[in-house]
């Protein structure tokens, strides 16, 4: 069992598997109180008056206590995160660092500016961890790339999966989580869709091609896949129901 557990770590990608065992480890290191919660939120008057910048970092890291809650997000986020690393960025680890860390930014930028509108100053300030989050951006951003794959939620129901990220949605407010987190996922990923996906094809732009420096970090190699002619992963252009 503990051979096949290492076998299952050691294959994962770098990215996934960095952000996995930081995530444990700052998470066990919390319950043991060897760490404190306190030194890890997102504050931003500490960041910007105390230059405790760690905290835009941390913040990702610590995923509550210890329990059901935990080990599902874990899952989510080996199962996701990984998926994306060897599928959607296989040979491109430069380009899936740069998503996260765009996430990372669109999140952050969220809670800080929500921060400091009226009527939701209150809301925004309860957010102080942002890991749900950004693993709830994964799992959308998967979503979006793997629409049509054919997915079960606990036996009860079959969905594409084009709605997993709202039947999870659903699912955390039937046992009384906040929407808030999931939802501030849903919008970071779905602006890294639209600008990654949808707004190239509409004019040739790549807005969110890794720069030079962060593809120096990675030694990426060019990676071919071949796809038999007769499979598809799509339906088909609406134009071939029509040719004779």
């Amino acid at each position: 069992m503990a051979q096949a557990v290492e076998e299952w770590y050691k294959q994962m990608p770098i990215i996934t598997r960095s952000y996995l065992t930081a995530a444990i480890v700052t998470t066990i290191g919390c319950s043991l109180e060897i760490i404190s919660p306190y030194h890890l939120y997102l504050n931003p008057k500490l960041v910007l008056k105390q230059y405790q910048f760690w905290r835009l970092i941390t913040n990702f890291l610590y995923f509550r206590k210890m329990d059901l809650d935990f080990m599902f997000h874990m899952f989510f986020l080996a199962r996701y995160c990984k998926l994306l690393e060897e599928n959607s960025f296989r040979g491109r680890t430069a380009d899936f660092f740069y998503m996260l860390l765009f996430g990372a930014s669109v999140l952050t930028g969220i809670v800080l500016i929500g921060g400091m509108i009226p009527y939701l100053s209150e809301s925004f300030a309860k957010i102080i961890f942002l890991s749900n989050s950004l693993t709830f951006m994964m799992v959308y951003v998967w979503s979006k790339q793997n629409p049509f794959i054919h997915m079960s939620f606990l036996g009860l129901f079959n969905f594409t999966a084009a709605y997993l990220p709202w039947v999870l949605l659903g699912f955390s407010v039937l046992v009384g989580a906040s929407a808030w987190v999931d939802l501030l996922g849903m919008i970071a990923g779905h602006a890294y869709y639209f600008l990654e996906d949808v707004y190239p094809r509409m004019t040739g732009r790549q807005p969110l091609k890794a720069p030079s420096f962060i593809k120096a970090l990675f030694n990426d190699e060019a990676v071919v896949v071949a796809r038999p002619g007769n499979v598809r992963f799509a339906p088909p252009p609406a134009e071939e129901f029509h040719r004779d």
